[in-house]
């Protein structure tokens, strides 16, 4: 059985004031929830407060990006040594903002991806299409690419360390949001690839609903068969949201 993962990614939001209201209060409704992963991803800035906050908690620490290497001469990047020296265990690749807005290609996503393994990092694989490619029947062989781009630099035994993602780009703060037999048969093809790939991996990797997950449709999502937790936005920033859909989760 499949433990539900429900990470918070607090994208470029927060403020040490806001950020120790944000954990005070998670920290709170977090501690009576035992069959459920938590995980917040807060910006490189406050991961350092963060850590501190969680300490002799089960909260998880992430972070939102990485780059390539230990060390090395890239001004403003942070590697993924330094994220676990930090205490992250995981850390997110290939956002569709990271796609879109800083133009990171399949090779560099897959790059990063391999860096996270070797760095003891669990990377969150974000996949998906847009609204675009969605109408024009293309979300399969986009989310394939995605995924088979990994396998072929990474090789198929790195998904055992590894959480897929699955983002509809049209969904994400545009207040749609995929119907769960919509979000429940995009994890079942992202499964059926990486079950096609290593049968044991396929089973037991976690596949997280990343489409504006809210409280009001996470029960709905979250039973589904092939969704495995939430990759949550906007409703990670407000503790008692972030927390509802936790509890759905448990």
């Amino acid at each position: 059985m499949r433990k539900k993962l429900i990470a918070g990614n607090w994208k470029m939001h927060g403020s040490s004031p806001s950020v120790q209201k944000l954990m005070d209060g998670i920290k709170v409704g977090a501690a009576s929830l035992s069959h459920v992963d938590i995980a917040v991803l807060p910006p490189f800035v406050y991961l350092a407060l963060v850590r501190d906050q969680i300490k002799n908690t089960a909260i998880q620490l992430g972070a939102q990006n990485l780059y390539l290497g230990e060390q090395g001469a890239f001004t403003g990047e942070i590697s993924g040594a330094m994220l676990k020296d930090l205490g992250c265990e995981f850390v997110l690749v290939g956002h569709s903002e990271r796609r879109a807005i800083f133009q990171e290609g399949l090779q560099l996503v897959a790059q990063k991806f391999q860096a996270a393994i070797m760095s003891g990092l669990t990377p969150i694989l974000c996949v998906g299409e847009t609204r675009d490619e969605r109408e024009q029947g293309l979300t399969e062989s986009i989310i394939q690419a995605q995924i088979e781009s990994v396998i072929q630099l990474a090789g198929i035994e790195t998904f055992a360390k590894a959480v897929i993602a699955y983002e509809p780009v049209w969904a994400i703060g545009t207040g749609l949001t995929a119907t769960p037999e919509e979000a429940q048969a995009v994890h079942a093809f992202i499964r059926a690839l990486i079950l096609k790939n290593k049968v044991d991996i396929g089973g037991a990797i976690r596949i997280l609903y990343g489409g504006s997950m809210k409280p009001e449709n996470a029960a709905s999502l979250l039973v589904m068969p092939d969704i495995d937790g939430g990759l949550i936005g906007g409703a990670s920033l407000d503790a008692v949201s972030f927390l509802k859909i936790c509890e759905c989760a448990e």
